[in-house]
Formats: C-alpha cells, sequence, structure tokens
C-alpha cells in the first residue's frame, strides 16, 4: 500500500475538522451520542477526501526503465578486507594486527 502524500493528509485532516465544527454548529447538538455520530460522519467524510484526491504519480518512462541488475562481488581471499590496497598480500598484511606491536 503506498504511503499517503502530504497532499492527502492536508485535505483529508481540513475536512475533517472543518466538516465537523460545521456539522456541530447546524445541528446544535450537545448530546455525547450526538457529537459521536457527527464526529463519525467527519472521520469518514476526511477519509473519502483523502482517497480522492491524486496521489503522486510515476512518469510512464520511470516506469519503463529497468532496475539496474547486481552483480555478485568478486571473490577475495579469507583475510582480504574492502579497504585494503589493491596490490596487498596476505604474507604483508599478516604483520598489520595491532596486537602485533
Amino acid at each position: 500500500m503506498p504511503r499517503p502524500t502530504s497532499a492527502q493528509i492536508v485535505y483529508g485532516s481540513a475536512t475533517v475538522v472543518l466538516s465537523t465544527l460545521l456539522m456541530l454548529l447546524l445541528s446544535r447538538t450537545s448530546s455525547g451520542v450526538g457529537i459521536a455520530v457527527v464526529s463519525l460522519g467527519a472521520l469518514a467524510l476526511g477519509l473519502l477526501v483523502a482517497a480522492l484526491v491524486p496521489g503522486a504519480r510515476r512518469s510512464p518512462r520511470a516506469e519503463a526503465v529497468a532496475p539496474p541488475v547486481r552483480r555478485p562481488a568478486e571473490a577475495r581471499p579469507a583475510g582480504a578486507r574492502a579497504g585494503a590496497r589493491a596490490g596487498a598480500r596476505m604474507s604483508e598484511r599478516v604483520g598489520e594486527h595491532s596486537l602485533h606491536g
């Protein structure tokens, strides 16, 4: 499921707040049940508005481009590190250990 865009969040939230205030003022309800019904109706309306706002669209060109192919890394000797010098041999690296002073 895609994430909502900022426009969808803003429009949905504004719809919930404004429609709640408007329905409470027009209905003049003061009971807890009436307020709950108005709030649920406003929430449903906000969700509907947020779902109908157009989301982020990907360009057709971006969808047509194939993702890059990942190839496995070349095999390294057992003691070689990724940051090691390219020409270093195992016998040269043995003395580099921190405990060998």
